[in-house]
This record gives structure tokens, C-alpha cells and sequence, in this order.
């Protein structure tokens, strides 16, 4: 740190550098942040009539903090409930950086609820959102590094491969570096070849760079806290809990990633049998269901799969 910090907007600019630069941020998340941020800030200053200093960070009350979040959601423009959640997301991110780095805790948040968002009916993420889950891990400040790198590397084998969580949790420190495609065994023993983006592979070799555990060959690759077999119910554990500070429903689960997989190459044009061999699928009436498009571009999809069609 360069120096004491005197002034609220000093802190919102070193946590945007904090994002950017240590957490390796996107340019659009810390947009989005910075957004939601300063839109914070401007509320409370506009409502306590004067610039904040680091101080007064403590001492926003929980009223303030739901009278905030009052004025989202009215005026002109107001925010959606999913909107004003991912808003209190940034907001709660910014205030752990200050009770971390510059020792302004604030105890108030804690008991500010954010709005209840209805969940949508079950359906795959979008790309955005898929991104958004992938992205997160990182942000969490009470996360170790290693800990981030590897969830953010599980959440992107079962999006870029489309892999089930036992699937991806069953690799060993003898598959990675990951290589440009994987053998993969299922359900009911079916073995299928996955091929292997340079994003997953990235993913996973900046979790290795990470791991603080010495492995052997056999051991799985991905470990908890305390050095043991990362278990399924943390990936979903994690994937609830991002998916809260993200605002979205709660459809949202590890599953509906390769959901996801499956849905976003279908909509990208790849055809039935190739998904439903990536998958892992027995029939491909199973991939059909698995792929929730327009009924149009599945047919078009099917037609151009089966030789009968």
C-alpha cells in the first residue's frame, strides 16, 4: 500500500487496481464493479451531504444500506431484483477489501437481505453468465489463491468439456497438464474422447501452479482445504454460493454448465451425434431432451444429424 488512506474513493480505486491486477479481473467485471460501486458511494455521499472518508465506511448504518438499495429500485431506470443482487455482490466485495486491506470493517451488512429474485424456469446459463461463474472464484478475497485457481479450474472443465462432476473430480495429477483431449469414462462405464480447449488446459495449469500439495501420479488432481479429494458437494456448495452473489436463479448448478456445454454448441451449429458423443449420452433422445433450444433449430439440428431424417 502507498500510503494512509484518507478517502472512501482512494479505497474504491485501489480495490479496482486490487481487481484488475491481483485478482486478474476482466476489464468488463471490473467495469461492472466500478460501476456498481460508484453508484454506492454517490448515493451515500448525495444522502449524507458531504465526501466520505475511509471512517465513515464503518459506520454506514443497515438503514442506509436498504435505503440504497430502495433507490435502485426506483426512479426512472430502476433495477431488476436480479440487478440490485448482483449490485449488493459488488458492494459486499468492496467492503470485504476494506475490513481486509484497510482495516474498515463494517458490520452492518451482514444483515442487510438482498432482494428475493423468483427463480426462472430450469434452463442452461447463458455465455455471459457461464462467464460470470467462471470469473468469480477469483474475486473472493477470503478465498486462498490456490483455492480460487482450482474451483475456477473445475467450473471450466465442466463447461469447456462438458463434463459431470464425478467426471472431472476422477482426474489424477497423471492427467494434467491436461493434453488436447482426454479419455473420459461415464456413466455405465462408456468411455468417450473429450477434446480439450486451451482455456481448460490454461485453467488447470494455473491451479497446479497454485496447489500447495506434492501429488503422486494416482492421487486426484483437485484437493480440498486440508489436502484431501476435493468432494462433489463442495462444487455444488461453491456454484450456490456464486450464483448468489451473482443474482442468478437457482437453476444455475454445476450441471447446467454442461447443460450449457451442450446447448451453446448446438446453437453454434454443431450437430446431435457429435454432441451426444461428447456428452456421453447412450441415445440420442437423451441429447434431445439435454438440449433446451427452439423447437426450429433442434429440427434443423436433427435433420442434418440423421441419415433418415
Amino acid at each position: 500500500m502507498a500510503g494512509p488512506v484518507g478517502a472512501a474513493r482512494e479505497a474504491l480505486g485501489l480495490w479496482l487496481e486490487h481487481l484488475a491486477k491481483e485478482r486478474r479481473a476482466s476489464p468488463r467485471t471490473v467495469e461492472a464493479y466500478a460501476h456498481a460501486a460508484n453508484r454506492y458511494l454517490g448515493f451515500m455521499e448525495r444522502h449524507r451531504g458531504e465526501s466520505l472518508a475511509l471512517a465513515d465506511m464503518a459506520g454506514i448504518s443497515a438503514g442506509e444500506l436498504r435505503a440504497w438499495l430502495a433507490h435502485l429500485r426506483s426512479g426512472e431506470t430502476p433495477l431488476s431484483p436480479r440487478s440490485m443482487s448482483q449490485a449488493l455482490s459488488a458492494v459486499r466485495t468492496f467492503h470485504k477489501f476494506m475490513d481486509r486491506r484497510l482495516d474498515t470493517p463494517n458490520p452492518h451488512l451482514a444483515i442487510v437481505r438482498g432482494p428475493r429474485v423468483k427463480p426462472s424456469a430450469p434452463r442452461p446459463v447463458t455465455e455471459d453468465q457461464a462467464r460470470g461463474l467462471l470469473i468469480e472464484p477469483t474475486l473472493d478475497p477470503d478465498r486462498e489463491d490456490w483455492e480460487a485457481a482450482r474451483d475456477q479450474a473445475v467450473l471450466t472443465l465442466l463447461y469447456g468439456c462438458g463434463l459431470r462432476i464425478s467426471e472431472a473430480l476422477s482426474l489424477t495429477r497423471a492427467d494434467a497438464p491436461l493434453p488436447a483431449s482426454l479419455r473420459i469414462t461415464g456413466k455405465g462405464s462408456k468411455t468417450r474422447i473429450v477434446p480439450v480447449l486451451p482455456a481448460v488446459q490454461q485453467a488447470v495449469a494455473d491451479y497446479l501452479a497454485e496447489l500447495p500439495f506434492a501429488l503422486s501420479p494416482d492421487e486426484p488432481l483437485f484437493r480440498a482445504k486440508r489436502g484431501g479429494p476435493l468432494s462433489p458437494r463442495h462444487v455444488q456448495a461453491t456454484v450456490q454460493t456464486l450464483r448468489g452473489r451473482l443474482g442468478l436463479p437457482k437453476s444455475a448448478t454445476p450441471h447446467a454448465l454442461r447443460h450449457s456445454f451442450a446447448t451453446h454448441l448446438l446453437g453454434a451449429g454443431a450437430d446431435l451425434r457429435s454432441i451426444q458423443e461428447l456428452l456421453g449420452h447412450a441415445s440420442l433422445s437423451t441429447t434431445q431432451r439435454y438440449a433446451d433450444v427452439d423447437a426450429e433449430g433442434l429440427l434443423s439440428a436433427y435433420a442434418a444429424a440423421h441419415p433418415h431424417a
